[in-house]
C-alpha cells in the first residue's frame, strides 16, 4: 500500500494517524467515564484522570500531522460518486470533527490552566495558557464537558455513516480508509 493517498484510496500515513486517533479518543473517554468507578482522591482515579489529560493532548498531537496531511495530500474519490448534497453533509461533518478534535483538548488544558493544576504530559508537564482563575476553570470545564458530550455523537454518526456507506450504498467510503489485508 503507498505511504501517499491516491485517486482511488487513503494510504498508510492517512490510514495510521486516522486509526490510531480513534484508539487514543477511546483511551481519553474510557479514562473519564472509568474515574467515577472510585472514590474522589483515590490513587486509580487520580490516575485516570492524568491519563485522560495525558491522551487528549496525544489528540492534539496527532491533529497536527492529520490536517497537514489532509491539506497536502489528495483526497480519493467515492465510487460510485456521491450526490452533492452527501458531499456537501460529509465535508460539514469532517470539518466539525477537525474542529471538535482540536478544540476539545485545547478545552481541557485551558480548564487545568485556569484551575491551577499542573498539565502533565507523558512525563513532562507543559506550561499553563491562562493565569489561575478558579470562576473560568470551572466554565472552561462546564463548555468542555457538553462538547465531550457532542464528541459521541460526531463519533457515532461518522461511523454510523461510513457503516450505511459500505453496507446500504455499497460504495467504496469505508474500503478508502480501512487497512489492507497483506
Amino acid at each position: 500500500m503507498p505511504w501517499k493517498n491516491t485517486s482511488s484510496r487513503y494510504g498508510t500515513v492517512s490510514i495510521a494517524l486516522h486509526w490510531l486517533t480513534v484508539l487514543v479518543l477511546i483511551g481519553v473517554y474510557a479514562c473519564i467515564n472509568l474515574t467515577d468507578l472510585f472514590a474522589k482522591g483515590s490513587a486509580p482515579r487520580e490516575a485516570l484522570k492524568d491519563g485522560h489529560f495525558m491522551l487528549g493532548l496525544a489528540v492534539l498531537a496527532l491533529m497536527a500531522p492529520r490536517l497537514f496531511n489532509r491539506v497536502l495530500g489528495e483526497t480519493p474519490a467515492v465510487a460510485p460518486p456521491l450526490p452533492r448534497w452527501q458531499q456537501g453533509l460529509a465535508s460539514a461533518m469532517h470539518i466539525a470533527l477537525y474542529v471538535f478534535l482540536v478544540a476539545m483538548p485545547l478545552l481541557g488544558w485551558l480548564t487545568l490552566s485556569a484551575s491551577g493544576k499542573p498539565i502533565p504530559f507523558f512525563g513532562i508537564q507543559l506550561p499553563a495558557l491562562l493565569a489561575e482563575n478558579k470562576d473560568l476553570g470551572k466554565q472552561l470545564k462546564e463548555v468542555h464537558e457538553a462538547l465531550g458530550t457532542l464528541g459521541y455523537f460526531l463519533v457515532g454518526a461518522h461511523a454510523l455513516a461510513a457503516l450505511f456507506h459500505h453496507f446500504i450504498t455499497r460504495d467504496n467510503t469505508l474500503l478508502r480508509m480501512w487497512p489492507q489485508r497483506r
